[in-house]
């Protein structure tokens, strides 16, 4: 087995691959982590680093592609010449698992947040499991090194492009929104096909959970020809199965177990986490735990680092870093819980972002723009009407003090990207902790 890309995926593949039996050589164009180069030297696993070795890939039996490398790659398109099968590091992690049971979350938006809850109530509720995937260790690395008998699986859309029998016994569809296009084609149907594919082994046996209030997820999801129980989540109905919140009521109802909490309870506010909590609960029931538990553990659970994480308060301006925010849609649900006058801070490599998203909510809620970017000017032509004040940056530390200087107490300050990081930072926790660090120093 060639393993192209040699990053936590790739690494915990090799590792799995390797204990199985497998010929393994992983290859990595650019150069590998200290401590990935440690772990394959540790197995006495060949690589390589800086270079592909095209021959030797092209004589595989089977590759595993790391998920940031696209189609349209080069090599992938040579491997795909030969019809070679190409996996993603599910998909291998899947084949291992033995009876140990998934609990898998895709979505553009909330799937981390939704993903850590999730684990964090199995955990509460006594379940022996593991937090694997987009968040945390890989999948395949955790089935090597510390099986469990549930995983908690954070899944991108580009995890689940090379699945083949992969299945989630529980499936969680946070929500659909244009983002990745580049990577499909500028096809926003192709990326909705993608996300759809979590369903696409599931039995009836399985549950599927998803937001009823999608207008996409419920456009196309007669499309797709799904086995499962499908047990939705939604403010705007009642549905018999599923969850559905009501005069600050949430409701779950899963068939076999009923639920009622008040929403003032739940640890995570603003609207978009309570459909996170919605779909965490109901997964959560599906699995069998108790409902005073569900509810304990709802209300104990804290915000994920990098994702509306509260900061600070200097002098009575209010920090936030929401530096996870790497899409216009995510910067949506950030700025509808604001409840103070905001200076948001936007900016990095655009993703074919439209800002006309947030226009409405800029408009009513922020009273200054820092870009803080290499390419700011998109972000310019899309507010420069409806925001007095915008400036731009090119650090986490002078767009903190840009913003420090236009705000007065009792206004936030948001990081609230709606980009990725790559022109200025190594990703976004680094800009994360950048913003944090510059807050802490003013």
């Amino acid at each position: 087995m060639v393993i192209i890309g040699g990053g936590e995926s790739g690494v915990g593949a090799a590792i799995l691959a390797v204990q199985r039996g497998y010929d393994v050589f992983v290859s990595d164009g650019g150069p590998l982590k200290e401590s990935y180069r440690k772990d394959l030297e540790k197995h006495n696993i060949a690589f390589e680093e800086g270079q592909h070795s095209v021959d030797r890939i092209l004589s595989a039996d089977e590759v595993m592609k790391s998920p940031g490398i696209p189609e349209k790659n080069e090599l992938v398109r040579q491997i795909r010449a030969k019809k070679i099968p190409i996996i993603s590091e599910i998909e291998l992690a899947y084949r291992y698992k033995g009876n140990s049971r998934i609990i898998g979350i895709t979505g553009s938006n909330g799937k981390s947040t939704t993903t850590a809850l999730t684990y964090h109530i199995c955990r509460h509720g006594g379940v022996d499991c593991a937090l694997v995937g987009n968040i945390g260790y890989s999948f395949a690395r955790q089935v090597a090194e510390d099986p469990r008998q549930w995983y908690v699986v954070e899944i991108s859309s580009f995890q689940l492009d090379d699945i083949l029998t992969f299945r989630s016994d529980v499936a969680i569809l946070t929500n659909i929104t244009e983002d990745h296009l580049d990577r499909y084609e500028y096809k926003f149907e192709n990326y909705i096909a993608s996300k759809f594919r979590i369903t696409m082994n599931q039995t009836a046996e399985d549950q599927f959970i998803y937001n009823e209030d999608d207008p996409v997820i419920t456009k196309y999801i007669s499309q797709f020809s799904i086995n499962s129980n499908h047990l939705p989540f939604t403010m705007q109905q009642e549905p018999g199965k599923g969850a559905f919140i009501k005069n600050g009521q949430m409701n779950i109802n899963t068939g076999t177990e009923k639920l009622q909490m008040s929403i003032y309870d739940f640890a995570l506010k603003g609207i978009h986490n309570q459909y996170n909590t919605m779909a965490a609960g109901i997964a959560s029931a599906t699995v069998g735990i108790r409902k005073e538990k569900i509810r304990e553990a709802i209300q104990s659970f804290e915000a994920l680092e990098h994702r509306m994480e509260h900061v600070s308060t200097v002098r009575g301006v209010e920090f936030i870093n929401d530096s996870k925010a790497t899409n216009v849609n995510s910067t949506w649900y950030a700025l509808e819980s604001m409840e103070k006058p905001t200076i948001l801070i936007l900016g990095g490599v655009d993703k074919g972002n439209d800002y006309g998203l947030i226009r409405d909510l800029v408009k009513e809620k922020v009273k200054a723009i820092v870009c803080m970017g290499v390419d700011n000017r998109k972000i310019h032509d899309a507010f420069q009407h409806d925001v007095p004040l915008m400036v731009n940056t090119l650090s986490a530390e002078e767009a903190v003090k840009a913003a420090f200087h236009f705000a007065t107490k009792g206004d936030v300050v948001l990081l609230s990207p709606a980009c990725a990081s790559f022109d200025l930072f190594k990703n976004y926790e680094d800009r994360g902790r950048q913003f944090k660090e510059a807050v802490r120093d003013l």
